[in-house]
């Protein structure tokens, strides 16, 4: 990649003028520039100057003296025990990506987390853990491993803390990248929405600049480290009105389910989001999206959760506005998507 922003074939004539105007001439200018920072500055939209930052960041190579064996046995697929769940990350989670698992309450998204845990442990790689709402134990863990071939010295290759404050959490991202050893192979960020939950007076902007910074940070802590990410996170509600703009509780004609930070803190190109919704035992809508969004029908998913969503690629369309609240019909129970639906 040419260090020279003229030469960024990603980067269209009017954003590289823009970037010129203001003093930027190399990728290096932008080493030290926030998302919002650039967007204030060039005047332009907070999701153009991270599409920008973005860009500008280089994947670092491995090392030319890396043995092959080394760069095969840290390239492939993890394959949890859930088959729609493989079915749906197109055969596994691939190493070095970010996955995002969301639900309502009661739906898998720890376990799922803790089976993929405990994947990385069998093959002997280290884990950093992060609860912040005291939703998996050590206790919960210890079970987890109560039958696997790691059972002996799993407490080994596992560092698990507590983070149930923003300031903590974001010192923890902050500090993140010094933490990776050569073992480690997955961090998992378990609720990693409800740490802002408990700054409900948090303004936009800096929400935004926290948000744009855990972004990045992933975002390093993939490429550079090749570092599986995996996040749990709470949905919250979002009230429509009947021509789908946004409502409250007296305009608002219908409710749809939504992860509760959105999709800004995840980097694009490298980040799937796998929403668990509950319905029926065996009906449920199927949608495939050929510009990067998937969603597929789970039959008898634990008995009663039916469909998986996950987006991957530089834009996650639709992600913002997933399932609209349920509707009866006779005795089952659908999730209409709001977009073309296909019925199974």
């Amino acid at each position: 990649m040419s260090k020279n922003l003229l030469f960024h074939s990603t980067l269209s004539t009017s954003t590289q003028m823009a970037l010129m105007r203001a003093g930027y001439e190399t990728i290096d200018d932008l080493s030290s520039t926030s998302a919002e920072a650039l967007s204030k500055e060039l005047g332009i939209d907070i999701s153009d100057s991270q599409a920008i930052i973005t860009a500008s960041q280089r994947p670092a190579r491995p090392p030319m003296s890396q043995s092959i064996a080394s760069l095969i046995s840290r390239s492939q697929n993890f394959v949890c025990i859930y088959a729609a769940v493989n079915a749906v990350l197109a055969g596994g989670l691939r190493r070095g990506c970010i996955l995002e698992i969301s639900g309502p309450p009661g739906s898998f998204k720890e376990t799922l987390a803790l089976d993929y845990m405990r994947l990385f442990i069998e093959a002997n790689e280290e884990v950093i853990f992060v609860d912040t709402q005291n939703m998996t134990s050590l206790a919960t863990i210890k079970k987890t491993f109560r039958t696997s071939p790691a059972a002996a010295d799993y407490q080994d290759l596992i560092h698990y803390t507590h983070l149930h404050t923003l300031p903590d959490l974001m010192i923890f991202i902050h500090n993140l990248l010094s933490k990776i050893q050569e073992k480690t192979g997955l961090l998992v960020l378990n609720s990693i929405s409800f740490p802002f939950l408990s700054h409900p007076d948090l303004q936009p902007s800096k929400r935004t600049a926290l948000l744009e910074t855990i972004r990045q940070v992933l975002l390093q802590a993939s490429e550079s480290k090749n570092l599986t990410i995996i996040v749990t996170s709470q949905m919250s509600t979002k009230l429509l009105n009947a021509d789908g703009s946004p409502g409250n509780f007296e305009t608002g004609a219908k409710a749809v389910m939504v992860p509760q930070l959105g999709s800004t803190y995840l980097p694009g190109g490298r980040s799937y989001r796998l929403v668990i919704v509950p319905d029926s035992r065996t009906t449920g809508w199927d949608k495939v999206h050929s510009d990067g969004i998937l969603l597929t029908s789970v039959t008898e998913w634990f008995g009663f959760f039916h469909l998986l969503y996950a987006s991957q690629g530089k834009s996650f369309l639709g992600a913002n506005i997933i399932f609209q609240t349920s509707e009866h019909n006779g005795s089952s129970t659908f999730f209409n998507l709001l977009g073309p639906e296909v019925r199974l």
